[in-house]
């Protein structure tokens, strides 16, 4: 015997009222419509469930014992409803992915995209451009759910990542510099050269990109201060600095007037999504997971 969650959900309304009009409008229907679909349960039931007579309604022994019942079957259902209504409101969320620069790598950003697109393809994904200031690409204000950073980052407890690249390091100088003919330069020999830095707020990511840990405690000399990849290459042609770049990222200064050499003495730099190590959002987890598959994809 199978029984409407309706014809519940109206047992348990006139149940708790004790009262078919009041009951009625509580359930938006009419008296009489509600009143037939009560007998309509006790027939399927065998049994009655109120008893009606001048002096009021009043619930029968075999009512009171279906009641507790009804009212935890009708309890799951709504729990159920509202955990598909989540997940369909998860499928259609927007995950916003914050960025300094497109990170092309050989179409790895495509790869990761249709990865993720093939586990939620209604979830709208939402590409962000941030600038050098901030080197979480938004992770750390919450204003992007994941990104693509460069490591190390500060605080990194606060993160989790997924290294995408690991590329050795280059040096980006004007091509009239007085190293600009070698084919490698080593690191010891750009130690006195004046050098482009990430802004103060970088913190961690700035002293990377100088190379403060392969300059033996001897200080850098900060020719300008650089906050996107324009003014990179504006402060190259200038001649107010050279900068290192992850080889990857070569294209995007190596142009009129601007030459890159390998360079010896430098750890390798390392790309990598990453996002908020508290955020366990599915969309999140599976951008990740996507990243990981896209790596080991390539």
């Amino acid at each position: 015997m199978d029984v409407h969650g309706r014809d519940l959900r109206y047992f348990v309304t006139v149940a708790e009222e004790l009262h078919f009009t009041r009951a009625a409008e509580l359930l938006y229907v009419s008296q009489p419509a509600l009143s037939k679909q009560i007998r309509a349960l006790e027939r399927q039931l065998g049994a009655p469930l109120f008893e009606r007579d001048r002096h009021g309604v009043r619930i029968t022994p075999a009512g009171a014992a279906l009641l507790p019942h009804a009212r935890r079957v009708l309890a799951e259902w709504d729990a159920a409803s509202e955990a598909v209504e989540s997940a369909k409101r998860r499928q259609r969320a927007t995950l916003v992915v914050g960025m300094s620069h497109s990170p092309a790598r050989g179409g790895l950003r495509p790869a990761i995209r249709s990865r993720f697109t093939e586990a939620y393809p209604r979830a709208e994904v939402r590409m962000r451009q941030v600038r050098w200031e901030d080197p979480t690409a938004g992770l750390a204000d919450g204003s992007s759910d994941v990104a693509f950073v460069w490591l190390p980052l500060a605080d990194a407890e606060r993160y989790r990542w997924v290294v995408l690249a690991t590329e050795a390091r280059q040096v980006a100088l004007p091509e009239d510099h007085r190293l600009a003919a070698r084919e490698r330069i080593a690191f010891a020999d750009l130690l006195d050269e004046p050098f482009l830095a990430l802004p103060r707020e970088a913190s961690e990511l700035r002293d990377y990109w100088l190379a403060s840990d392969e300059r033996g405690g001897r200080p850098v000399r900060i020719g300008a201060e650089i906050a996107s990849v324009d003014e990179t290459y504006e402060a190259l042609v200038d001649g107010r600095g050279v900068c290192l770049v992850a080889s990857g990222n070569v294209p995007l200064v190596a142009r009129g007037g601007v030459v890159t050499r390998p360079v010896d003495g430098v750890a390798p730099s390392r790309l990598a999504l990453a996002w908020r190590a508290d955020d366990s959002r599915p969309l999140v987890r599976a951008y990740a997971e996507a990243a990981r598959l896209a790596v080991a994809g390539t």
